[in-house]
């Protein structure tokens, strides 16, 4: 091991506390950067697609998350597909490579789930706040036991749903 400094060439005891708290405020802001935006919407976050109040429909909440922090609320995963499959008539500002979460109600279990990865069912007996909408799900075999007691058309992926799927439903 090696030798101790001799006194008064090391940092200074009131340099070594300045470093520490340094380094504990970039530690709680790194934390608070990640918390920064809750995946909660206020009262007064409305919908940018139909202008909707989103917080009166916790059941269908979606959301858009961005990579600069953003979040965009929805009503309805339709109206955030909307959104996604026109993005540059709601935000010229914002390109689809700068979307970090999608997220998405499950029916069932009632929690935010991946939209990307989310099983939807097209065309069943169940209404959103919009009327027709697509019903997400985490899991698969859910989804389709959805579908059989309420008249889903087809389970469809995040991929294969196009602008033109989503004008069907209005």
């Amino acid at each position: 091991m090696g030798k101790a400094l001799p006194k008064g060439y090391g940092p200074s005891r009131h340099m070594r506390c300045t470093i520490a708290t340094i380094l504990l405020l970039s530690l709680a802001a790194a934390g608070m950067a990640a918390t920064a935006a809750p995946e909660t919407p206020s009262e007064k976050e409305r919908c940018p697609v139909c202008g909707m109040f989103v917080a009166k429909y916790p059941d269908f909440l979606a959301l858009v998350r961005f990579k600069d922090g953003a979040l965009v609320y929805f009503d309805g995963a339709k109206d955030m597909f909307k959104y996604l499959r026109n993005l540059h008539r709601y935000d010229p500002a914002k390109d689809v490579s700068d979307v970090d979460k999608v997220g998405v109600t499950d029916y069932y279990s009632l929690e935010m789930i991946d939209g990307r990865r989310a099983f939807y069912i097209l065309g069943s007996d169940i209404f959103g706040p919009m009327g027709k909408e697509l019903i997400p799900f985490q899991k698969e075999a859910e989804a389709l036991e959805f579908m059989q007691d309420h008249s889903g058309d087809q389970v469809i992926h995040y991929d294969q749903i196009t602008l033109e799927i989503i004008k069907s439903l209005d």
